[in-house]
């Protein structure tokens, strides 16, 4: 590879780190192609529909028209380095979302003019919610039938509870689309000169029946400006206009407090209303300068502290995403917080506690990629050559530790059984599932000792496709796949105690384990928690570990029909042993047999994930659709009117939801279509769990 070229150095305050963001078909990746050709990057438009994106380079992501991973780019405008994260909108992937926005400093929230806010829009923007990513609106699509700018825009209110600027009023709308009016400047700007979009004309002239419209909302836009600022306020109160530069500055910090969102609108197919909106990235997102520190604890003494954004700081950053690359092997993306890394240097993971080595840096587009001899604070960079680090952690100076705040995913909902079909792929299959739950956070391997099945886990049905079909083509795996499975969980509903007591003599030294335990029940989704109350050292400490050892084998294999348990709290709190018959085994095997003893007293019970289910139907559909998912167990949330169509809400267990996707073709003449996300767990009703067990083969073993 050549050698590294110098970087040419940008200043903090010129960075910008964004996502962006939207539901599943709303123009994510079209519009990042846009951005790519109007800064220079590319120099021909990526299409999706003809599969020569930049962004979308997987074959998956080619051949089914979306998104799957989030890839990252660097380009430049208007003197600003601007990093380009692209995101999926399918939910199966929303771990790729999540990551993304914990490393991101701004967003760009892309929406469709005729459906508004849709509901993967809604799971995104909490998602950005949570990590207080300030964001910009781009209503796009506004050449496509239905499409209504200030309809999408009272839907941003609604349903977002978003506070949006107006920046820019379209002219004209569907086929008429030809530009916006830009309210600040009070200027039009009109693509149509140039086919490519690249070039359009700014006039004074606004339409005759628009320049009412146009005073109107520039004094509501002025207004909000200046009702975030108080010296601006007072200005305005006094009848005084504040200049263009004063509401540009005050706008800016407003977003950045998120105190208000900017909106923009264009068409990215027709390739209309792309430029505003980097020039806004530019004025009013903000860069790494302008956030809050990144917040750690230093593992040392547990104590909170933080990471300022300056290459003088000691250095700290956040892997954030790990990717398989087939030329240079595995790559780590990498937000630098503070400091900076030189390749060829070395850098500690303080949430492994172990010494990495810093191979190359590169920086990233899409999948071609440029080396560097440094990363600096504010960066996003991947690394090569990381051997032990992961999703989450964090690498810094080992004098000067911090363990950064961790990404938090879902968990898995679907499962498959996977076996090779050859010997040969036997042994590649574990390597390539070790390499796909490196990637993937939400997706999850186990083996079934029952069966000597291996079980793989994730999110949805599509994601679960999306990793056999990588299996096959990039690591040359051929598999069998079962029929998706719904990951059910155990619990209990009280609390109970069990003696375990396991003793054998078989001449020689004999085994002998005895212990005590009470389970409680916790919160939904508050995990498992081992209690060690032990006093006066009836149990030495090493076997008190055993006993914690032996209840999390149990727990993990289950107890009523072979799921795992959760939401319990485990005391070992008394118990005894033998000076010479007692051993770690003694004790795992007792702890065992107290645990199913207790749980069984405890009410055991099961627990299903439930999906909150959005259906969006022409509305002679809508009774069949009700009816068919109310005979699914759904509980139905409610219906509402969206431009030409209706939209039922709903709460169904997923294990009704197999083959929804036909059922629901074949009930509307293939016009309805559905979105679904994992909501929570929920109790299975008793006569179902009667007829799993009376159809199970589980016998939940004692040892």
């Amino acid at each position: 590879m050549a050698e590294p070229k110098p970087q040419k150095e940008f200043s903090l305050d010129k960075v910008r780190n964004i996502g962006i963001i939207a539901h599943i078909d709303a123009g994510k990746t079209t519009t990042t192609e846009r951005i790519l050709f109007y800064t220079g990057r590319t120099y021909k438009i990526g299409d999706i529909d003809e599969g020569n994106t930049q962004m979308d380079w997987m074959e998956q992501e080619k051949e089914r028209g979306i998104t799957i991973v989030s890839a990252a780019t660097t380009t430049f405008w208007q003197d600003c380095r601007i990093n380009i994260i692209d995101t999926p909108g399918h939910v199966d992937f929303t771990a790729e979302v999540e990551r993304s926005l914990r490393v991101l400093d701004g967003g760009i929230t892309v929406l469709d003019a005729e459906e508004g806010v849709q509901s993967q829009s809604e799971t995104v923007w909490r998602q950005a919610d949570k990590y207080n990513v300030p964001r910009i609106c781009f209503v796009n699509k506004m050449d496509k039938l239905g499409a209504d700018f200030l309809a999408t825009v009272k839907s941003i209110e609604d349903r977002l509870g978003a506070n949006p600027a107006i920046m820019v009023l379209p002219i004209g709308a569907e086929q008429t689309y030809k530009g916006n009016v830009d309210l600040l400047s009070k200027k039009s700007l009109i693509w149509g000169s140039d086919e490519l979009g690249a070039k359009y004309e700014t006039s004074d002239d606004i339409p005759e029946e628009m320049k009412s419209q146009v005073e109107e909302y520039r004094h509501k836009l002025i207004e909000k400006i200046a009702e975030t600022d108080d010296a601006l306020l007072e200005k305005y109160l006094n009848g005084e206009e504040p200049s263009v530069e004063e509401l540009k500055k005050a706008l800016r910090a407003a977003v950045i407090a998120y105190k208000l969102v900017p909106i923009y609108a264009g068409t990215s197919l027709r390739n209309k209303g792309v430029q505003p909106l980097l020039d806004a990235v530019v004025d009013y997102l903000p860069s790494p300068a302008d956030i809050l520190p990144a917040k750690g604890i230093n593992p040392k003494t547990g104590e909170e502290t933080e990471r300022i954004a300056d290459d003088n700081q000691p250095f700290a950053g956040l892997a954030f995403k790990i990717q398989i690359d087939p030329h240079v092997g595995k790559l780590t993306y990498f937000r630098v917080y503070s400091g900076k890394i030189a390749s060829g240097s070395y850098a500690f993971n303080s949430t492994k506690n172990t010494q990495e080595r810093i191979g190359r840096l590169l920086l990233m587009h899409a999948n071609t990629r440029e080396e560097l001899k440094e990363a600096r604070a504010g960066e996003i960079v991947a690394i090569v050559g990381l051997k032990e680090t992961g999703t989450g952690d964090t690498l810094c100076e080992q004098q000067n530790q911090i363990i950064l705040e961790q990404i938090t995913f879902p968990e898995p909902v679907i499962s498959l059984a996977i076996e090779p079909k050859t010997k040969s792929d036997q042994e590649k299959l574990g390597y390539a599932l070790k390499r796909l739950t490196e990637e993937d956070p939400t997706f999850t391997v186990k083996t079934n000792h029952e069966t000597g099945q291996t079980i793989i886990s994730g999110i949805g049905e599509l994601q679960l496709e999306v990793m056999v079909d990588r299996m096959k083509r990039e690591f040359n795996v051929e598999a069998n796949v079962g029929a998706p499975q719904v990951a059910y969980k155990e619990t209990i509903s009280n609390q109970a105690e069990a003696e375990g007591k396991y003793i054998k003599q078989s001449g020689g030294r004999g085994q002998y384990g005895h212990c005590f335990l009470r389970v409680e029940p916790t919160g939904r989704g508050e995990g498992y928690e081992f209690v060690n109350a032990i006093k006066g050292g009836a149990i030495p400490a090493e076997y008190v570990k055993a006993v914690e050892k032996g209840v999390i084998e149990t727990m993990d294999n289950g107890i009523l029909l072979g799921y795992p348990m959760v939401d319990m709290k485990v005391t070992c709190y008394d118990g005894s042993y033998h000076d010479v018959d007692s051993s770690e085994v003694a004790f795992k095997i007792a702890a065992s047999q107290a645990l199913q003893a207790a749980t069984r007293k405890a009410n055991l019970s099961l627990l299903e994930p439930i999906m909150k289910v959005e259906v969006t139907t022409p509305s002679e559909f809508m009774g069949d659709i009700i009816g068919d998912l109310s005979s699914k167990r759904a509980q139905i949330l409610g219906t509402e009117e969206r431009a030409r169509a209706t939209i039922v809400k709903a709460m169904v267990p997923l294990a009704e939801l197999s083959g929804y996707a036909t059922t629901l073709r074949s009930m509307s003449q293939g016009r309805a279509s559905y979105y679904m996300e994992p909501s929570h767990y929920e109790d299975v009703p008793q006569n179902i769990v009667k007829d799993m067990l009376a159809k199970s083969t589980f016998t939940g073993r004692v040892e």
